[in-house]
C-alpha cells in the first residue's frame, strides 16, 4: 500500500461506496493514533500547552484542508484541546481521503 502522505485527496461524489471494515483496517496502521467510530469516521484529540498553541494548530489544519479540498470537523474545547473528526459526508462514511488528511494532520 502506498504511503498516505504521498497521496492527494480526490473529490468524492455521491454514489461512491464508503470503505469496508477490511479496507479501513488496511489504512489504520498509518494513522494509529486515530480512533474509528462505527466505521463511519475517524477522530483524534490533540493536547496543547495553551489556547494560543491550540488555535495555531487549528489554523494549520484549516490551511491543509483547503489545500487538499477535504474538510474536517474541528472542535476546540477545554481551552487547550482540539478534536478533529473526519468523514466523507457525500458518501456517509469513510473514504481514502479521510485517511490521507489524517496522516497529513499528524505531521503538523
Amino acid at each position: 500500500m502506498q504511503n498516505l502522505l504521498n497521496k492527494k485527496c480526490i473529490p468524492c461524489e455521491g454514489g461512491t461506496r464508503p470503505l469496508t471494515a477490511e479496507q479501513i483496517a488496511e489504512f489504520l496502521p498509518q494513522i494509529s493514533k486515530w480512533e474509528v467510530l462505527k466505521n463511519k469516521e475517524v477522530r483524534r484529540t490533540f493536547l496543547f500547552n495553551n489556547f494560543s498553541e491550540a488555535m495555531d494548530f487549528v489554523n494549520k489544519v484549516a490551511d491543509l484542508a483547503e489545500q487538499e479540498g477535504h474538510h474536517p470537523n474541528i472542535y476546540v474545547h477545554d481551552w487547550n484541546k482540539v478534536t478533529i473528526e473526519l468523514s466523507t459526508h457525500a458518501i456517509g462514511g469513510l473514504s481514502e481521503n479521510d485517511f490521507i488528511l489524517a496522516a497529513k494532520i499528524d505531521t503538523l
